[in-house]
């Protein structure tokens, strides 16, 4: 929200009806005198209605505006702004989305299982809390595409680019487990937590889900894994990022949830059915307040001034209206 340093400074607007109230009881019109040279039966001046009209009233306008920007930047026109300076760390929470074709089935409201799970991502992540996030993508392979970090621009920016088949077609939990715990282990968060967003079963990758769920648990980090799709046929439509080519049709969707549960059984974390979209938020809620922690922090004020912009807007409309009246109008002072 814009403030004013000196607000006083807007009394000086008054002073534009005053000038025109003078300036039409032609208080401050200039002596003039008729002088004619000689009379040769030419045409005389006339003035032209319509356009220049127009462009007369256009300069008095631009001269009014041009004297109200100069009054604001003299006013001293800034915005405020608050940060939240962070003295405790907060929570680091990663996320292992699986970005197999299967991702691509329509199921989750009138969204597909990628785009519901990105969508609950941003609203868990949109905070300016202190809590850091970061993101695996998963597939056929693993790859940390952000480690924990506190710049949300970076992570949405990530999270945004997220798309179906980026790793190829299969399903390796085990490793994107992996890479998750090899990025939290030095962690001194108070919490640390991974949560696993997949709709498969483990079918790529040379390391067992279940090793990496023991990992997980040794190293004392919290497992939230949730099992997102419905059974059944299901709608699906994807590009393959490397052929150009359109899958379109049903996927037959059928995976073991019970093999979900039991990975998060073998780290002591919460296993999670997300047929719906109520039941993603319900998950989504269960880890926030489970991963909560309390921070301190202090305010950091900071503003940013805008006299210089309305100054340079000033002398631009002064400019402006020199331009019409001089040039197009041809007035001579």
């Amino acid at each position: 929200m814009m403030e004013f340093e000196n607000p006083l400074a807007f009394f000086l607007l008054l002073l534009l009806p005053v000038l025109y109230f003078f300036r039409f009881m032609k208080v401050f019109r200039g002596i003039t005198f008729s002088l004619t040279l000689s009379d040769w039966h030419g045409t005389g001046f006339t003035w032209q209605r319509g356009s220049y009209t127009f462009l007369s009233i256009g300069a008095h306008v631009l001269c009014a505006c041009a004297y109200a920007c100069a009054v604001t930047a003299y006013a001293g026109p800034v915005v405020r702004h608050q940060q939240k300076v962070y003295a405790s760390r907060g929570a680091d929470i990663m996320f292992v989305v699986d970005t197999s074709p299967s991702m691509a089935a329509r199921d989750i409201g009138d969204m597909t299982r990628l785009e519901a799970a990105k969508q609950a991502i941003r609203l868990l992540a949109d905070t300016d809390g202190g809590d850091c996030f970061g993101l695996v993508e998963m597939a056929r392979d693993a790859a940390v595409s952000v480690p924990p970090t506190m710049d949300r621009k970076v992570f949405f920016d990530k999270i945004d680019k997220l798309f179906v088949g980026g790793l190829g077609d299969g399903t390796a939990i085990g490793t994107g487990l992996g890479c998750a715990v090899f990025h939290l282990e030095r962690s001194a968060a108070p919490h640390r937590c991974i949560v696993l967003i997949t709709d498969g079963e483990n079918n790529a990758g040379s390391i067992s889900p279940y090793t990496a769920a023991h990992l997980v648990r040794d190293k004392q980090i919290a497992l939230y894994v949730l099992g997102i799709g419905t059974r059944g046929s299901v709608p699906l439509e994807y590009v393959d990022p490397k052929t150009g080519h359109v899958y379109s049709g049903y996927l037959k969707s059928d995976y073991d949830s019970q093999a979900l549960a039991r990975i998060a059984s073998e780290a002591d974390g919460k296993f999670f059915s997300v047929e719906t979209l109520n039941a993603l938020v319900h998950a989504f809620d269960s880890v926030a307040k489970n991963e909560t922690v309390v921070q301190s922090y202090r305010i950091k004020n900071y503003d940013t001034s805008y006299y210089a912009a309305f100054l340079l807007a000033a002398a631009c409309l002064a400019a402006l209206a020199w331009l019409v009246r001089r040039v197009l109008l041809q007035e001579v002072l």
